[in-house]
């Protein structure tokens, strides 16, 4: 008895042929749509029903730290212990076992493990808008507006919150500190303009 094909999700066609296990997307060879199946090499072995476990590794293999009779793939970048494919944890080419990788994330010992970031956005949007609600805060937004307008520009193409948001904060941080500055300038041209003919 053989493992029945996966289907396409579009045209649920049984799959076959050189379609498994490519670096890319592929067209379905039914509908088109761009599909990339991963599959197992025990995905094609017969079904047997009653017979043990597949055995995993031998007596010149090494095993795994955390799970002995399973084989090492693997050593920790961190502690250096070997792992299985079920304890390895990759994270941009580098491999991590998972207390490693939860004392990296509380230490900040893998730089490339982020679980927080700056919202500069948000804190342009801040200085924008915040000076205007408060009161008398309208007369400190000559030093505040040109602050969000450089933290809006400045930080455009930093990377954003870990949760995916537009840029829309940014845009409005730059048209509200514009503004602000256009009014300072009316403001004081209108005061010399005063000035002069008083």
């Amino acid at each position: 008895m053989v493992s029945p094909l996966p289907q396409c999700i579009g045209c649920k066609t049984f799959l076959v042929g050189d379609v498994f296990n490519r670096a890319d997307l592929i067209p379905c060879p039914n509908c088109g749509a761009p599909i990339q199946v991963e599959l197992f090499p025990a995905f094609f072995r017969p079904l047997a029903s009653g017979q043990a476990g597949e055995q995993i590794m031998f007596d010149s293999e090494a095993g795994c730290f955390f799970h002995p009779e399973k084989k090492a793939k693997v050593p920790c970048q961190g502690c250096g212990r070997f792992l299985c494919g079920l304890c390895d944890c990759e994270l941009n080419g580098q491999h991590f076992c998972p207390g490693c990788l939860e004392a990296g994330r509380k230490k900040g010992k893998i730089q490339s493990l982020e679980n927080q970031r700056t919202l500069y956005d948000s804190i342009a949007l801040a200085l924008a808008v915040l000076p205007v609600i408060l009161i008398f805060g309208i007369y400190f937004t000559f030093i505040t507006a040109p602050l969000a307008l450089y933290m809006a520009i400045r930080h455009w193409n930093s990377p954003r919150s870990i949760v995916h948001r537009t840029r829309i904060r940014y845009v409005l941080a730059i048209v509200f500190a514009a503004l602000q500055l256009i009014g300072w300038v009316v403001a004081v041209y209108f005061i010399i303009a005063a000035i002069r003919n008083g």
